[in-house]
């Protein structure tokens, strides 16, 4: 049962796609605590209490112990202290005494103090008073993800194409480097679906446009990438650069489509290319108006984008940076102490995505300005629903690959989202196993993080093990920093390892769609915690480290430096399946329990639960060339699978039609 309850005036954020009467009850489960500075909603919990959800976070499955902030940030440093990621997805599900879901629907900054300042209380903090709380009771955990998912609408559905493994670097700077990384990989066989294009394919860093000197002729590039199976998927970037004679720009100024200062002027900030303006996506026309500037890209062959910066990233803005060169001004004149230098070093580090510059700019929403800071976590999901809103009218019949990296509830309608700019540590591959379950509670299946690290320099066994996970992730994309060492897979000494698990992946591909699609069509999760299927088992409650996947798999990757195995919990007997290639594997068969798993560097190990079996099948060398007639199944003797299988690029999906047992 889902129950809606009113605060004051909210602003519309289109999450809930689904009407419901406000309820005149009280609050069930909270405490309403109100101080001088703002209003609280308080829950005590008991100690064995677990609170999943908040999607993309930090830490880990469970989230009690620390303090989070729904205020989408760009901030690729992230560690365990970070308070705020990419994305803002305000739904818990608590499970211990009481077993109930609650979605806070509010646009501005929420503060969760999940048993940070005192261990037994759940403190939750809006700015200000103006929101929709959605509380939901259930069966079961699974059940209320269930109800949440219809009560916020269905996820978006990527290509079939988009399920192959992609390479993407920032330093792409020509056609050249982009035929370099594909011919390197096809010389190998590694089998390869896309390669993404990150600014360096730009005029001077502005959105829809081409450098033509670097790509010159690129309608018949792209043709040429598709003979050889692999999709071009460029970058589009929120802020459009100040300057005479571009298109973009010109039409934006001449229809009012960019956010205004306090005088009602356009806002000028800073990002790639110096100034820009930002484009006001809570604004239906403006929303149209750049959705339909894909066209320039799919008319040339693009069928894939990703949405960037658009938290938003902001450089600098212009009245902040004379402020601080000012004070920089008198500072270089004195003898810098301990505390003028700490001054000074804060204020260049301040300068970037500094929170206080969103009350320096406004939308318009229903004829209303409105402080940016209001409904900041909206704008990275508002210019994913562009795009998304132009590509029925544009490809109305073709799905088109689109993952954002800013978001809020209600953008897993659009698109996908991938796990921001992370690095290259061993903590941000634990990070990415423990946020799978919670994005996928919070509607966002097509997901996945940059495999091997997006900053710093990556590790030959770094690579190896966060490619064991990506394996399962439906968004699998090697994406790194200019600057860094270069992590096309070709480049390790451990080539042919590499190889071998990207070729384990396309034979598991058609259980990955299968299990995405069913998830997708019945509102379900893909990824789950081991306590949502076991929520009696204790051990199972305590599992951080092991997800299980679909009905059928669990999986338990090893997220260690050096280790060649790990300790794994089984809540049911289980296949264990040790996978060197589609073709060398050994499965042995393990009780319930605690045991400790063997996993050499060049070893997938994953378990097939108790009476199951998941189709594999060949490799390919692009999701193009799998043949549906070589999948076999593989586990308990005697079991059956149910295919999810479609044709992958139209929007003919339908989970009744679509469904084949095999045997």
């Amino acid at each position: 049962m889902i129950q809606k309850y009113r605060f004051g005036t909210p602003i519309e954020t289109c999450a809930v796609i689904k009407e419901l009467p406000v309820t005149e009850e009280k609050l069930p489960f909270f405490e309403i605590s109100s101080k001088k500075e703002n209003t609280e909603f308080v829950y005590k919990m008991a100690d064995k209490d677990i609170v999943y959800g908040l999607g993309e976070q930090v830490r880990g499955i469970n989230k009690r112990g620390w303090i989070y902030k729904s205020c989408n940030a760009d901030d690729p440093h992230h560690q365990e202290d970070t308070k705020s990621l990419y994305g803002s997805h305000n739904f818990l599900l608590l499970s211990g005494e009481e077993l109930f879901g609650v979605f806070f629907d509010y646009a501005g900054t929420v503060t969760y103090d999940v048993g940070y300042t005192h261990r037994d209380t759940l403190r939750i903090t809006p700015e200000d008073w103006n929101l929709d709380v959605y509380v939901i009771t259930g069966e079961c955990e699974k059940d209320i993800v269930k109800q949440f998912r219809k009560l916020i609408g269905r996820s978006y559905i990527a290509p079939m194409w988009a399920f192959g493994y992609g390479q993407s670097r920032w330093g792409y700077k020509d056609a050249k480097d982009i035929r370099k990384v594909a011919a390197e990989y096809r010389k190998r066989n590694i089998p390869l679906d896309s390669i993404y294009m990150d600014i360096d394919y730009m005029e001077r860093y502005k959105d829809f446009t081409i450098d033509e000197d670097a790509f010159p002729e690129f309608e018949t590039f792209c043709a040429e990438m598709k003979e050889q199976g692999i999709h071009l998927v460029p970058i589009i970037d929120a802020g459009v650069k100040i300057e005479e004679g571009y298109d973009v720009y010109e039409e934006g100024v001449k229809n009012d489509y960019f956010c205004k200062d306090a005088k009602g002027k356009d806002f000028v900030g800073a990002v790639w290319p110096g100034r820009v303006y930002f484009p006001d996506f809570l604004k239906p026309e403006t929303r149209t108006w750049f959705g339909e500037k894909y066209a320039f890209l799919l008319e040339k062959g693009v069928d894939g984008f990703w949405n960037d910066m658009n938290e938003p990233a902001i450089f600098y803005t212009e009245e902040r940076l004379a402020s601080v060169m000012e004070r920089i001004s008198e500072l270089s004149k004195e003898n810098l102490d301990v505390d003028s230098y700490f001054e000074f070093t804060g204020l260049v580090a301040g300068i970037g995505n500094n929170v206080g510059d969103y009350d320096t700019f406004f939308h318009e929403i229903d004829g209303k300005k409105v402080s940016h800071s209001k409904v900041h976590n909206l704008y990275g999901y508002n210019m994913t629903k562009a795009a998304g809103e132009a590509f029925e009218k544009l490809s109305p019949e073709k799905r088109i690959l689109m993952f954002s990296r800013s978001s809020y509830i209600g953008a897993h309608r659009y698109g996908g989202i991938w796990q921001g700019d992370n690095k290259s540590w061993w903590s941000h591959l634990l990070m990415n196993l423990q946020m799978m379950p919670s994005l996928n509670m919070a509607g966002f299946l097509y997901t996945g993080a940059d495999v091997g690290g997006f900053g710093s320099d990556t590790m030959e066994d770094l690579m190896l093990r966060w490619l064991q996970l990506a394996v399962f992730t439906p968004l699998m994309r090697n994406h790194s920093s200019r600057g860094t060492r270069e992590q096309e897979l070709y480049r390790f000494d451990n080539c042919d390892t590499c190889k071998k698990m990207i070729e384990i992946r396309y034979g598991l591909i058609p259980y990955l769609y299968s299990e995405y699609m069913k998830a997708v069509l019945s509102d379900e999760m893909m990824f789950r915690p081991l306590a949502f299927d076991f929520p009696k088992d204790a051990a199972a409650r305590g599992v951080e480290d092991q997800l299980l996947l679909g009905n059928e798999l669990m999986i338990a990757p090893v997220y260690t430096q050096n280790s060649t195995g790990r300790y794994v919990y089984l809540p049911e007997e289980m296949m264990l399946v040790r996978m060197r290639s589609l073709s060398d594997y050994e499965t042995q068969v393990l009780v319930a329990g605690h045991h400790y798993v063997k996993a050499e560097l060049d070893e997938l190990v994953f378990f097939i639960r108790k009476d199951k079996a998941i189709p594999i099948g060949a490799t390919a060398i692009n999701t193009e060339r799998l043949d549906a007639g070589t999948l076999k199944l593989f586990g308990y003797a005697g079991a059956t699978y149910d295919l999810y299988e479609d044709d992958g690029y139209t929007k003919a999906y339908d989970l009744d039609s679509c469904i084949r047992e095999i045997v």
